[in-house]
């Protein structure tokens, strides 16, 4: 009997509640249009404290095969080579986080992507289960409990499809549906992928790649999947196929990365930066694509908006615009809702649709924000953080590339908060960027914080 054409590689670490459904989700019962004997899921417990009970996905359809590292470094690049050494496919696939779900059709796709090209890499885009990125959902109370309330909402896993619903792209895969040439040009670099959680290749590539660099030894691997991405996308003659309309679905399990609070991912960055620099004798830089990807696969309905939002208004700068510079952006969203019978919750709904209606979509991600902490379950802010949350990544942006609006709106939400000295704060920060900015300089004066003085605003220490 001749070996599968497809090896999946999935790696566990604790994830008692997460490892069953992201395996549920690679077997014959659940993925289509590829017959179990087509592939196997090799699955490596990187050591967790509790191993791994095999018998948890006993009576799925397919070849899983079991493999316990025990001690095992904090990193997962020992895990993945074990797991590489271990497949017996041509085609191979690595899935770094065991807490991802996948969708219905990757392995189909995949496998039929590996072959478009002598060297394809072929890349899914990551989503997080629940409203924003999952480092702002779990500081405003967004958990397991919530998160299994949500799947049971869709009746997962009846339609893998519908996970689309219930997610957000995570920060490597905004605007990636149009991912696009990103060399060195005199405008902006177009939208592009900076890694992929699951990744396959044909075992020629990875083993051109000799596998995952063991040298990256941090908690999770810190800067482990972004480079083998690049590594693999700088080879010779390698050709990035994007499966559309497929994906991978975090499940929040207190990830070192993935769920960590803003803050502390900028704590543990610079860390992963200076190991990353020591392994390469570089500072590390994301993928610069320089051809077009080819995109593989079906757009299902769920998926569908998510791409007009990216095309209608891409999150990071675009030479032109994906649909023209004439396109007449639409009031989007389309329904109007009724408010909250709260009427402090129904006034920053209020806010939102008018900082929305101007297009100032971070302004409305942080007030959206601000108001999911004190009503974590209030429908709106929830609805427009699944399309909004890539406007204002606190992991990327910094505080001088806001403008001035956008802290004016944020001060308007403070106030009808009640937060006047954080209000105040933000008036400032807003005229510090347009001293003609009237509006806060009111606030401003109106407070007492400043008078007037010739030659602009000075404290007032009286």
């Amino acid at each position: 009997m001749s070996g599968p054409k497809l090896s999946v590689i999935v790696i566990v670490h604790d994830m008692e509640r997460e490892a069953p459904r992201t395996l549920l989700s690679l077997s014959a019962a659940y993925q289509r249009d590829i017959a179990a004997d087509d592939y196997e899921v090799i699955v490596v417990d990187n050591g967790s404290r509790v191993p791994f009970v095999p018998a948890s996905v006993a009576g799925l359809g397919g070849n899983f095969r079991f493999v316990r590292l025990d001690p095992a470094p904090p990193s997962p690049a020992r895990a993945i080579n074990v797991g590489l050494a271990q497949a017996r496919g041509e085609v191979i696939g690595v899935m770094i986080d065991g807490a991802r779900m996948a969708s219905p059709r990757v392995l189909h796709f995949a496998l039929g992507g590996a072959r478009l090209y002598p060297r394809s890499i072929v890349a899914t885009l990551g989503w997080y289960l629940g409203s924003d990125f999952q480092s702002h959902a779990v500081t405003c109370g967004y958990n397991a409990q919530q998160e299994d309330a949500l799947l049971e909402s869709i009746g997962w896993p009846a339609d893998g499809y519908r996970l689309f619903e219930i997610s957000t792209p995570d920060e490597s895969s905004v605007d990636a549906f149009l991912a696009g040439p990103s060399g060195p040009t005199p405008t902006p670099p177009l939208p592009r992928i900076f890694e992929s959680n699951a990744l396959f290749a044909n075992r020629g590539t990875w083993d051109l790649l000799n596998g995952f660099d063991e040298r990256f030894a941090s908690p999770g691997g810190g800067l482990l999947s972004f480079d083998t991405f690049r590594r693999a996308m700088d080879l010779p003659d390698a050709r990035l196929v994007l499966l559309l309309g497929e994906a991978t679905f975090h499940q929040v399990h207190g990830g070192i990365a993935t769920n960590a609070a803003p803050a502390r991912f900028h704590e543990r960055y610079p860390m992963w930066a200076a190991e990353y620099q020591a392994i390469r004798g570089r500072p590390f830089e994301f993928v610069k694509l320089s051809h077009t990807p080819t995109c593989l696969g079906t757009l299902h309905p769920h998926a569908m908006a998510r791409l007009a939002r990216t095309a209608i208004d891409p999150t990071r700068p675009w030479p032109l615009r994906p649909l023209g510079p004439a396109f007449d952006l639409w009031n989007w969203p389309d329904a109007q809702r009724d408010p909250p019978s709260d009427p402090t919750l129904a006034a920053l709904v209020s806010l939102m649709r008018q900082e929305f209606k101007a297009g100032r979509y971070d302004a409305v991600t942080a007030i959206a924000r601000m108001m999911r902490t004190r009503a974590p379950l209030e429908p709106e802010p929830l609805r427009l953080l699944r399309y909004l949350a890539p406007y204002f990544d606190e992991r990327a942006a910094r505080p001088r590339d806001r403008d001035a609006r956008f802290y004016l709106g944020v001060g308007r939400a403070h106030r009808i908060l009640g937060e006047e000295e954080l209000a105040m704060a933000a008036f400032r920060d807003a005229l510090a960027r347009d001293p003609s900015l009237r509006e806060a300089k009111d606030a401003v004066l109106a407070g007492n914080s400043f008078e007037e003085a010739p030659g602009g605003l000075r404290r007032n220490h009286a």
